[in-house]
């Protein structure tokens, strides 16, 4: 007999029919009712055991944790909170849980105990409710861009490039680090390098997909990125995933717009397919912040919150104004901020979530951000101190998406390159395209943890990650 998974069996509909299901132990009571799940949804299906016909020494063996294979009829439930039942004919265990030694019990864990057990931690309602989101949130994105006529591309992991100019890269090599070959000079000689070149795992795919999108018109990467950042705060990881579409013949208007329909178009289909899920993580975190001081408190639900980007148009407002309209707002003249304000200044946290959550109540885009606080590669505005940068703020977490029209004329890039101490040598391939039929185009990315945070209301990004790469950390 196949296997049923227990998300289909909640429902009446199938109520006498004969099932074989297999999962986990929850609970064990009363010598006779066991909850199991199987992972396939939030909700557990309770098995009914004949006490009398089941060994004592299986029934010891039915502990947190245990595997189990279970044969018997679907029934309508006897107790509250739950429509079918499986009445058991046939109990196996599959495989034994110690409960002296298994760490996840059904009790609250604290979120930094169960990162040590991340191998572990999918077993816990929370962490099945955050990866099952993710998922969603993952086949949401590529619909989208798919019925949006783009072409997905895999751009290179291993780049000898640095997207962001930023310099904090892993390093990839296979040279003997204790006895590296040298130059004439004393530098680490990297012709002999497997690559022939000092290379590294990329910190965005941007480049290599401007390559295509000139090309195939529009394109996106959803891929793995890395940053050598030595930071442990609750918004950075060394390895996380970034969305990153590129359209030609786009400017900046046409960026803003694509940023609006993708984030509504995820928000409507997880909104609209992960009910219990959300439900679930909006108890949690309504729970979790009573003990937060009233300040620290969301004072908007989250499925309310979602549905309100989805439902509301996206302010649109320039860097400059925003810095205005915080200069005149009564945290600045209080003293409140604990971030400088000022034009040229790049925006905090707490400028942007006073934006969205204080002045305008909802989902803002902010434009044309000073040239010295952006890359190299975004379009001069004619002001000559601003590029056509964007930022897609939204309550509760502030930035989620960043883009720009980017440098089509050459001889802007290549100055650019000059300003950013760029040898145009390393990116010779990427003047190309400004060489050769070039026109304006324009792009974004998306942080799909920063996404996964903001959708499931986790507050640190090591949780929305099945396995967070951080500093002094790479475990499992």
């Amino acid at each position: 007999m196949q296997r049923e998974r227990i998300v289909n069996l909640r429902d009446e509909a199938h109520i006498g029919k004969d099932v074989r299901v297999q999962g986990w132990v929850r609970t064990f009571r009363n010598d006779q009712f066991i909850a199991v799940n199987d992972g396939s949804c939030l909700g557990n299906l309770q098995l009914v055991i004949d006490r009398e016909a089941t060994s004592d020494d299986l029934k010891k063996r039915l502990t947190t944790g245990a595997a189990i294979s279970a044969v018997g009829v679907l029934e309508a439930s006897q107790g509250q909170g739950q429509a079918t039942e499986l009445r058991v004919a046939e109990l196996q265990i599959l495989g034994d849980a110690d409960p002296e030694s298994f760490p996840i019990q059904m009790k609250r864990h604290s979120m930094e105990f169960l990162r040590e057990k991340a191998h572990l931690r999918f077993r816990t309602s929370t962490f099945g409710a955050v990866f099952r989101v993710r998922h969603a949130l993952n086949f949401a994105v590529h619909k989208f861009f798919t019925d949006e006529g783009f072409f997905q591309m895999h751009t290179p992991i291993i780049t000898g490039s640095d997207a962001e100019g930023a310099g904090e890269m892993f390093q990839v090599t296979t040279l003997d680090v204790a006895n590296a070959p040298k130059t004439p000079e004393g530098e680490v000689d990297y012709s002999n390098d497997f690559f022939g070149k000092m290379s590294n795992l990329t910190v965005s795919g941007q480049l290599e997909a401007e390559l295509a999108a000139m090309a195939l018109g529009q394109v996106y990467t959803f891929g793995p990125t890395f940053r050598a950042e030595n930071s442990n705060t609750s918004r950075h990881l060394a390895e996380f995933w970034m969305i990153e579409p590129e359209v030609a013949f786009a400017d900046l208007g046409d960026n803003m717009k694509l940023a609006e329909r993708c984030l509504k178009s995820v928000l409507r289909d997880v909104l609209g397919q992960c009910d219990e899920d959300l439900t679930f993580l909006e108890n949690r975190e309504r729970d979790t912040e009573k003990q937060l001081p009233q300040d620290q408190r969301h004072d908007v639900p989250l499925r309310q919150r979602l549905q309100a980007v989805v439902d509301a148009p996206f302010i649109h407002v320039t860097y400059t104004e925003a810095i205005d309209l915080l200069q005149r707002s009564k945290p600045y003249k209080k003293k409140k901020f604990k971030y400088p304000v000022e034009w040229g200044v790049d925006l905090q946290s707490e400028h942007e979530r006073w934006l969205v959550e204080k002045h305008f109540n909802g989902p803002v885009i902010i434009t044309d951000y000073p040239a010295s606080i952006k890359a190299f590669y975004m379009r001069q505005n004619d002001d000559g101190k601003t590029v056509a940068a964007m930022d897609v703020l939204v309550p509760g977490i502030g930035e989620i998406i960043g883009g720009s029209q980017r440098e089509e004329r050459l001889e802007n890039l290549k100055a650019k390159c000059a300003e950013f101490n760029i040898p145009e040598e390393h990116v010779w391939w990427y003047l190309d395209t400004r060489r050769f039929g070039s026109a304006k185009h324009a792009g974004f990315g998306m942080g799909f943890e920063r996404l996964v945070m903001y959708v499931t209301g986790m507050t640190n990004i090591r949780d929305v990650i099945p396995f967070p790469r951080t500093p002094q950390n790479a475990e499992f």
